[in-house]
């Protein structure tokens, strides 16, 4: 077994949850008279954070009061249908049923905000993971390694038998920031040539994936 932990990034890696992230960006942005976005634009927006999102996704110019209200319905009618179209991709959870089945501990670090990384989590994955962890006043945004260390002493798991697996640039920097190995999935909402750099080590489905983690 190559790696005793495993730490993954939640959102277009271990589920697709853009549809529903669109439908309650497009929710505020119209209720403040403002053009909906495209699933496309809000995938670019994505990966900093709720907060990061909406000032990704409001007009140029757009007064801070107002971004804020913004934020605050975003929050509102994501919170009531943060679950309506997002799914794991094809074979996760058999990966993750796999990864412990072999004694690798499974770690989440994510930059959405803690209560809803809880909730996707056990909805999606229950009994699949040993702790996971998103945006709190603990626990800041990634790059930040705050998380991924938080996650290696709540598992009692060392950085030299670690891995990190995302799919975004920002992804990459945790990996690196906390000084762990990482592991860019092509599936993600990053293309390769939207990244500054491909990554050394990639998989482009969770069997390869799985080869990386246990072979």
């Amino acid at each position: 077994m190559r790696y005793t932990c495993a730490i993954f990034d939640l959102d277009g890696t271990l589920l697709n949850t853009l549809d529903d992230l669109k439908n309650a960006v497009n929710a505020a942005l119209e209720k403040h008279g403002y053009a909906p976005r495209t699933l496309d634009e809000v995938r670019l927006f994505v990966g900093n954070g709720v907060g990061k999102l909406i000032e990704r996704a409001v007009p140029a110019g757009t007064p801070d009061a107002e971004t804020a209200a913004i934020l605050a319905d975003f929050r509102a009618y994501y919170n009531a249908h943060i679950n309506v179209e997002t799914h794991p991709y094809a074979g996760i959870a058999a990966l993750l049923g796999k990864l412990r089945a072999a004694g690798v501990k499974i770690g989440v670090n994510s930059n959405k905000y803690d209560a809803a990384v809880q909730l996707l989590m056990n909805d999606h994955f229950p009994g699949l993971f040993d702790k996971a962890v998103g945006e709190s006043e603990t626990v800041p945004k990634k790059p930040s390694p705050i998380g991924v260390q938080t996650l290696l002493k709540a598992l009692d798991a060392d950085a030299e038998s670690a891995v990190y697996i995302g799919d975004s640039g920002v992804d990459e920097q945790t990996a690196r920031n906390a000084g762990l190995p990482f592991i860019w999935v092509s599936w993600g909402f990053r293309k390769a040539e939207e990244l500054p750099e491909l990554p050394e080590t990639y998989a482009d489905d969770a069997a390869q994936l799985e080869s990386l983690l246990l072979e």
